[in-house]
């Protein structure tokens, strides 16, 4: 399954790793939420990075005792109608301060990879090589928006005004 992170087609560096089947010693590993809870201690002082992938029908409050130690969350798209990710990952960002990798996983289409990206998603796994070429050229579309959210851009309010601004104290 193809990976594109910060707008380009890249390895994924995780192994994910089924419940129940053993962990590899050493190596980028992503985990289900359950298995993380059950032993996150013994998890996190292993050779290798620790992600783990986060329904969206649990709390993130559950998750954030645990941010520091994790390089990865992935969040789960079910189906392409269910949005609860949308507000974890903006949840995870702006409130909690995440600033590891947070990844949109399940149905992730490509009409949708703008506003995944603009709630802070910042990979993305794709079923198909054409939709991850797609993600990549679409990233690259858009560099001003109205909105602000929790990709960490300015708004285009707040770019008018650090010009006028510049503009001002150069006089």
């Amino acid at each position: 399954m193809p990976l594109v992170k910060n707008g380009r087609i890249t390895t994924d560096l995780f192994v994910h790793v089924a419940d129940g089947a053993e962990l590899p010693g050493d190596g980028d590993i992503l985990i289900s939420a359950e298995r993380f809870l059950a032993d996150p201690d013994i998890l996190s002082r292993r050779p290798g990075k620790t992600g783990v992938v986060w329904p969206n029908n649990r709390a993130v409050d559950d998750l954030v005792p645990y941010l520091e130690r994790l390089a990865a969350v992935a969040l789960v798209f079910p189906t392409f109608r269910d949005g609860r990710a949308y507000s974890q990952a903006r949840l995870l960002r702006e409130r909690h301060g995440y600033d590891g990798e947070l990844r949109a996983t399940g149905q992730v289409l490509r009409d949708q990879f703008v506003f995944m990206s603009r709630a802070g998603f910042d990979a993305f796994e794709v079923k198909k090589d054409a939709d991850a070429d797609a993600f990549a050229e679409t990233m690259k579309r858009y560099s001003v928006f109205y909105q602000p959210t929790g990709d960490g851009r300015l708004t285009a309010l707040n770019r008018r005004m650090q010009l006028r601004h510049s503009e001002s104290a150069g006089q």
